[in-house]
C-alpha cells in the first residue's frame, strides 16, 4: 500500500519516493505494451502513470468496453510483472490533447449538461462511467494485491473551475464503489489553481516543467504538510497543426529534473513515451473568447512530445540523460538496455491500384438522412469523422455570397459537382461566390471534423454545421445529412481508370509487399491533407501544413506479404507514398518556456 504521513510516502510502512513516467496504453499497439513497458522500467523509473480516457471506452451510450486495445487491466497487470507500480488516471476528464478531453461526444448530442461541474445531468452521466470503471479497477488495487497505489480525482480542475460540490461527489463516488486507495488531486503551480483542484484531506499534486523550487513552495502553501509530488513534470510538449515540431534540449531538461529530484520531491515524468494518436483521437485548444472565434488549434496525429522514450520506442539523447540523473537517486535496472525495434526497408509506392472520388461514393457509405436544417455531428449520432450536407439553391440567382455560420472545422463546397471553394472555422466571417442557372444549383459542403477541445472554457466544441447555410442573406433549407465515420472502406469500389481531379477528394489505394511485419514510418510528399489507412486501420490524419512528415505504422498492423494502403486525400492529390525507416516529424522550435 502508498500512504503518506508528515515525513513523506510509505510502501508498505517503509520511506518512499515515486519516480514515475506517464505512457498511455490507448496510444500504444496493445501488442506492444510489453516493450514499451520494459523501456520504461529500464528508464529506472519504479512506477507508470496512466489516465483513462472515457470516450475510448464507451464508444456507444451504455456500451463500454474493456477488451483488446481496452483491456486497461491487462496493461495494469503487465506494469505489475515488471515491477511498476501504477497511478490510474481515470477521469471523467483527462485533458492529455485528446479528442474531448476524454468525454464522449453524445455529451454535446443536447443543450447541456453543463461540463465538470454539479449539474445533476452531468453527474448521472458520470456516474454510469464509474459504475462501469470502478469493477475493472478494484482488483487491481493495492489493497487486493494489484500494482494500482494511488489513483487520482479529475485533473488539472483548477485551470477549469473551482466547483468543490463535483469534486467531493468524484471523491466519494470512488470511495463508495470500492476504491479504498491513495487519491489525490494535480493542478498547476498558481494558487488559484490549486484553490480550485485540492480536496481538503487529500494530496495535492503540482504540474509544471522547470524551476521546481519556485513551483514547490507554490504548492506548500496547499499541502502544507506530507511529500511534495509532481504529477506531471514537463520533458517536451506536444504538436499543433501548422506549427513547429517542439523540442526540449536534453541536458536542459536533465538539469530541471536533477534540480527537482534534490528537494526531496516525488515525481511523474510527463510523457516518458508519448506514443500516437491513432485514428481520429487527437484534441485541439483554443485560444478565443467564444467558440466560433479564430483561435482553434488542432493537435497532430504524433503525440511523441519529444520524450525520452520516442513514438516508435527509440531510446532518445534525452532517456540516456534522465536515466543518469535517476540513478544519482534510484538503483538502476541491472542488464542491457532495450535495442531498437526493427524497421522496414524503404521503398516507393508510385502508382495507385485504384481510386474512388468521396462525392460519387456518398451511397456506398452512408444512407442520408432528411433534415429542415442542417445538424452537428452530435445530433445525428456521430462523434468522428466527415460529415456532408447537401441541398438545393433556387434560381436563377446572380452571383451571391455563399456563408457557413458555425462551421466546425474544415469545409469543401461544391455546386453542381463543381468545386467553389474551402472553408475554414478559423476565417468565420469567409464567404464563397454562388450564382445558380435557372434551375438552381445542387450545393455540396463535406466538413472535415478535427479534434474536439480537450483544454479551457470552449470545450462545448460540437462539429459539423452548427448553426446554418445562408445565400446573400437567405437560409437555405431542406437538407440531406449523410453522417461518414469511414469505419469501414469495404464497400468502396475502387477502379483504376478513374482519375484525380483537383479540388474532388478521392480515395486511392496502394499495396506494399513487405517480407516481415517492421514499424516503418509512411510520407506523402506532394499531397494535401487528408487520412491515412493501413490494412482498414486509420493511423490518422496527415497534413501539408506540418508539422509531421510521417505517420507511424508499427509492426503489427503490417503482415508478411501484401498490405494495402488506403490514402483519402481532401486537397491536393499527389502521386506516390513512400514507406520510410526514420520519422520526420519537421522542423524544430523549443517547446514553449512560459509552459514550465
Amino acid at each position: 500500500m502508498l500512504e503518506y504521513d508528515a515525513t513523506g510516502f510509505l510502501r508498505d510502512g517503509v520511506a518512499h519516493r515515486i519516480v514515475s513516467g506517464a505512457l498511455h496504453y490507448f496510444r500504444v499497439h496493445p501488442q506492444l505494451w510489453e516493450d514499451r513497458l520494459r523501456r520504461l522500467r529500464a528508464l529506472g523509473v519504479n512506477t507508470v502513470d496512466t489516465y483513462v480516457p472515457w470516450n475510448f471506452h464507451e464508444l456507444r451510450r451504455g456500451e463500454v468496453d474493456f477488451t483488446g486495445w481496452r483491456d486497461v487491466a491487462r496493461f495494469v497487470r503487465l506494469a505489475g510483472d515488471l515491477g511498476l507500480d501504477v497511478i490510474l488516471r481515470p477521469g471523467p476528464y483527462i485533458c492529455a490533447e485528446w479528442e474531448f478531453g476524454g468525454l464522449p461526444a453524445r455529451l454535446l448530442a443536447v443543450d447541456g449538461p453543463r461540463l465538470r461541474c454539479a449539474d445533476p445531468a452531468y453527474l448521472a452521466e458520470v456516474d454510469g462511467w464509474f459504475d462501469a470503471l470502478v469493477p475493472e479497477v478494484l482488483p487491481l488495487l493495492a489493497s487486493r494485491g494489484g500494482p494500482v497505489v494511488a489513483v487520482q480525482v479529475e485533473n488539472e480542475y483548477g485551470s477549469y473551475g473551482d466547483d468543490a460540490a463535483y469534486l467531493r461527489h468524484l471523491r466519494d463516488g470512488l470511495v463508495r464503489r470500492g476504491v479504498d486507495c491513495l487519491l489525490f488531486t494535480a493542478d498547476g503551480a498558481q494558487d488559484t489553481m490549486q484553490q480550485g483542484g485540492a480536496i481538503p484531506g487529500h494530496l495535492a499534486t503540482a504540474t509544471f516543467g522547470s524551476r521546481a523550487p519556485e513551483r514547490l513552495a507554490v504548492l506548500r502553501r496547499t499541502q502544507t504538510q506530507g511529500p511534495l509530488a509532481v504529477m506531471e513534470f514537463w520533458i517536451g510538449w506536444f504538436d499543433q497543426w501548422g506549427l513547429p515540431h517542439h523540442v526540449r534540449d536534453a541536458k536542459e531538461s536533465a538539469a530541471s529534473l536533477a534540480e527537482l529530484l534534490a528537494t526531496g520531491a516525488s515525481v511523474n515524468l510527463y510523457m516518458a513515451h508519448g506514443g500516437t494518436n491513432f485514428g481520429l483521437w487527437s484534441g485541439a485548444n483554443h485560444s478565443g473568447a467564444h467558440p466560433c472565434d479564430a483561435g482553434y488549434e488542432p493537435t497532430v496525429t504524433s503525440y511523441d512530445y519529444d520524450a525520452p522514450i520516442g513514438e516508435a520506442g527509440e531510446l532518445t539523447e534525452k532517456f540516456h540523460a534522465l536515466r543518469e540523473v535517476i540513478g544519482r537517486h534510484l538503483p538502476l535496472p541491472q542488464g542491457e538496455l532495450p535495442a531498437d525495434p526493427p524497421r522496414v526497408a524503404p521503398q516507393r509506392l508510385a502508382r495507385a491500384d485504384g481510386r474512388a472520388e468521396l462525392l460519387e461514393s456518398l451511397d456506398a457509405l452512408a444512407e442520408p438522412l432528411e433534415r429542415a436544417a442542417p445538424l452537428p455531428m452530435e445530433q445525428v449520432g456521430q462523434d468522428r469523422g466527415l460529415i456532408h450536407y447537401r441541398t438545393r439553391v433556387p434560381g436563377p440567382r446572380a452571383e451571391l455570397p455563399l456563408r457557413i455560420d458555425g462551421l466546425a472545422d474544415h469545409a469543401h463546397v461544391f455546386a453542381d459537382g463543381r468545386p467553389l471553394g474551402v472553408l475554414d472555422r478559423n476565417s468565420p466571417g469567409a464567404t464563397l461566390p454562388l450564382a445558380t442557372g435557372p434551375d438552381g444549383a445542387t450545393l455540396d459542403i463535406l466538413v472535415e471534423a478535427l479534434g474536439r477541445v480537450n483544454y479551457g472554457p470552449q470545450m462545448d466544441d460540437r462539429k459539423g454545421i452548427t448553426r446554418g447555410v445562408s445565400h446573400g442573406g437567405q437560409r437555405l433549407f431542406g437538407w440531406q445529412i449523410r453522417p461518414l465515420p469511414l469505419t469501414d472502406l469495404g464497400r468502396l469500389a475502387f477502379e483504376e481508370s478513374v482519375a484525380a481531379r483537383a479540388g474532388h477528394p478521392a480515395f486511392h489505394r496502394f499495396t506494399a509487399a513487405l517480407d516481415s511485419p517492421a514499424d516503418a514510418f509512411v510520407a506523402l510528399p506532394g499531397w494535401g491533407r487528408g487520412l491515412l489507412w493501413l490494412n482498414g486501420f486509420l493511423l490518422g490524419r496527415y497534413s501539408a501544413a506540418g508539422p509531421q512528415r510521417t505517420l507511424y505504422a508499427p509492426a503489427p498492423l503490417w503482415r508478411a506479404g501484401a498490405n494495402d494502403l488506403v490514402v483519402l486525400e481532401l486537397d491536393h492529390h499527389g502521386e506516390a507514398v513512400e514507406l520510410r525507416d526514420q520519422p520526420d516529424l519537421g522542423p524544430t522550435t523549443a517547446a514553449p518556456s512560459s509552459e514550465y
